[in-house]
C-alpha cells in the first residue's frame, strides 16, 4: 500500500503555519506577563497611597494633639 505522499509546497505551508501559531502562542502567553504584572504594579501602587494617606492623617492627628496640650 502506497501512502500519499506530501508536496514541497504542501510541507512548506504546513511548516509556516506552525511557526506562525507558536509565535501566536508566546504573543498571547507575554501579553498574560505583562498584563499580570501591570495589575500587580497598579495594586502595589495603591497600597503605597493608602499608606502615605494613612501618615498624612496620622501627622495631622498628632499635630493636633500637641496643639491642644499647649493651650
Amino acid at each position: 500500500m502506497n501512502e500519499p505522499r506530501l508536496s514541497k509546497n504542501e510541507i512548506r505551508k504546513d511548516t509556516v503555519q506552525s511557526a506562525v501559531e507558536a509565535g501566536a502562542d508566546t504573543v498571547q502567553d507575554v501579553a498574560k506577563i505583562v498584563t499580570s504584572a501591570v495589575k500587580d504594579v497598579a495594586g502595589a501602587l495603591g497600597n503605597l497611597a493608602t499608606e502615605i494617606f494613612e501618615l498624612r492623617d496620622q501627622a495631622k492627628a498628632a499635630s493636633q494633639d500637641v496643639a491642644a496640650d499647649e493651650d
